[in-house]
């Protein structure tokens, strides 16, 4: 009895390991494993198999990065179209999505640039704004046709070029801009189709997109090169109306209600046809920034009246740090600015003591978050006439200065406490050409809006050849000038003292100082106590007429009888 169980146990124990044997020689069939297809490879050990197992997956999905990024943005249950931008066709499947939740993929391709296309052709030194010769007009930077609902999109991915990036200076590239503004316009057209439409733009690459066209706070997550947008539509659609560069004046968008400005492909040219009712009301300012010393107060108190004389109402905000005292404060207040105390910050390239040490204390404009648009505006300027409309202009308008820059004396901005980091992360590496804010912003700000030299006319009278009113007059019809060299405030009312020096005799002009002072005339008597004379500014005064009389300048302005009413009441020093 007990042989025949155990003959029938060692059956049973057969009959079991034949069963093993075939479940894992199965197993192996299954997997394939790389020993099993070439007999060249030497067998791995059962835990190296083990671990070389692949984790079960539905390989009909198999989802790029920028999918597994963004899902969770998405509506559930929806299918999505997707716009895949600048990506060639021998990368195209590592970046198409496929699944339940992809509807379609759509292939957008960009014309290549004419040859003749350069960045100084859509930023040139000079245009004939008044038209004396031609009208300005811009070179045509191919975008690609997003007419239809089949370029009705939900998520636009682009491959953004990164050529010539540096940390050290701005990427002017042609190419960079084409494409940024193809991904800002398929995204701005498939919202267009829908009030409430959200579109996401997935940008890939080491150099992210231009933050010209898409804003930082518009960011919902960067993961190494792969950086996620959901763009205000509305806003991103402002920027697409601006001219391509400054080689046209910027016009002004309107008021919420009034007409809009479309461009004209066919014409090149902006006309008024559409309406932006759905624009928001905007919250804006007026800013001016007082550091380091007490030298622009008169000047700042002086900016203020102006801009209430020119009729406008907005805010008025002044940043100033601890060099301003109590008693400059309240003669600020008075003028009308709203006082907000910062910490300057100091211009990692210039040079120590030097005119421009602290000018990158201009940037804690960006941290005045409670409003929307700001005007910035210098303290050696004076408003001629309301310029109100600027509100109405995207980041970053300005006026030209030379080359292909602008001049950072009035500046359209939009505060972001996610730019003012960026602004101070860049501040270190990126190199200004003047040691100054105006250099890093050019560097900073590639792509910006011209507004006209109108605006922002500087006193300056450098090349005597080229000056058709030897009389150094200024033209009537202008709406904000710039006085440089010696400030109105430290000369005599009676001329202008910048003749007094050889240095500064390109910024004299009698009829430009006489409007500084037509501003000072209707300023309240409490205010104009503000910009007297101290025993100090007079003695310079006095020392500029003797080397003017030394030097036999032509003018003679040391023989003029002062009449200067602040020469008899000096100001206690």
């Amino acid at each position: 009895m007990g042989a025949k169980n155990q003959s029938s146990s060692r059956r049973f124990f057969m009959f079991y390991l034949i069963v093993i044997s075939f479940s894992f020689s199965g197993l192996l069939l299954t997997f394939k494993p790389l020993f099993l297809l070439n007999p060249m490879i030497s067998s791995p050990s059962l835990v190296e198999i083990r671990y070389s197992l692949p984790e079960p997956v539905n390989w009909k999905v198999r989802n790029p990065r920028w999918l597994r990024l963004i899902r969770n943005y998405l509506p559930d249950q929806k299918k999505i179209r997707v716009g895949l931008l600048n990506i060639a066709e021998n990368e195209r499947e590592s970046y198409e999505a496929r699944g339940t939740s992809i509807l379609e993929n759509i292939h957008v391709s960009l014309d290549p640039l004419p040859k003749n296309l350069t960045w100084k052709s859509l930023f040139p030194v000079w245009i004939d704004e008044d038209h004396t010769w031609h009208t300005p007009i811009c070179p045509e930077v191919p975008l690609p046709k997003t007419e239809g609902p089949d370029a009705d999109v939900d998520v636009v991915v682009v491959k953004v070029p990164c050529d010539g990036f540096s940390e050290k200076r701005g990427l002017r590239d042609v190419f960079r801009l084409q494409v940024n503004l193809a991904a800002a316009n398929l995204a701005v057209e498939s919202g267009s189709r829908d009030v409430d439409r959200t579109v996401y733009v997935v940008f890939v690459g080491s150099c992210g997109p231009m933050h010209e066209i898409f804003r930082c706070d518009e960011r919902v997550r960067r993961v190494g090169e792969y950086w996620v947008y959901r763009p205000d539509l509305k806003r991103l659609k402002q920027k697409l109306l601006m001219p391509l560069g400054s080689c046209q004046i910027a016009p002004p968008l309107p008021q919420t209600g009034q007409e809009a400005w479309i461009r004209d492909d066919k014409n090149k040219t902006l006309t008024s046809k559409t309406t932006l009712s759905s624009f928001p009301a905007q919250r804006v300012a007026y800013v001016t920034l007082l550091h380091s010393s007490e030298v622009y107060v008169c000047g700042a108190i002086a900016l203020a009246q102006s801009i209430r004389q020119s009729g406008s109402t907005k805010d008025m905000i002044l940043l100033h740090d601890d060099s301003i005292t109590k008693n400059s404060l309240t003669g600020l207040r008075l003028a009308g600015w709203k006082l907000r105390r910062v910490e300057r910050i100091r211009s990692p390239f210039s040079k120590k003591r030097s005119y421009n040490e602290w000018n990158y204390s201009k940037l804690r404009v960006w941290q005045v978050t409670d409003y929307d648009k700001l005007v910035f505006i210098d303290a050696d300027f004076i408003i001629v006439k309301n310029i109100d409309y600027l509100f109405f202009y995207p980041q970053l308008s300005a006026a030209g200065n030379n080359k292909f820059l602008f001049n950072s004396g009035v500046m359209v901005l939009e505060p972001s406490a996610c730019l003012f980091e960026d602004l101070m992360l860049k501040a270190f590496k990126i190199e200004s050409y003047n040691g100054g804010d105006q250099g890093f912003l050019n560097e900073y700000f590639v792509w910006w809006h011209r507004l006209s030299k109108r605006l922002n006319t500087m006193k300056y009278f450098g090349d005597e050849s080229r000056i058709k009113d030897k009389a150094r007059n200024l033209p009537e019809n202008l709406e904000g000038i710039h006085y440089l060299g010696l400030k109105p405030w430290l000369c005599y009312r009676d001329y202008d003292c910048n003749w007094d020096l050889k240095t500064r005799r390109v910024f004299a002009s009698e009829s430009v100082h006489e409007r500084w002072w037509k501003v000072y005339d209707k300023m309240p008597k409490k205010l104009k106590g503000y910009c007297g004379l101290n025993l100090k500014m007079e003695k310079n005064i006095e020392r500029w007429r003797k080397m003017a009389k030394l030097s036999g300048f032509p003018e003679r302005h040391w023989k003029i009888r002062v009449r200067d009413p602040r020469k008899k009441n000096l100001l206690i020093q």
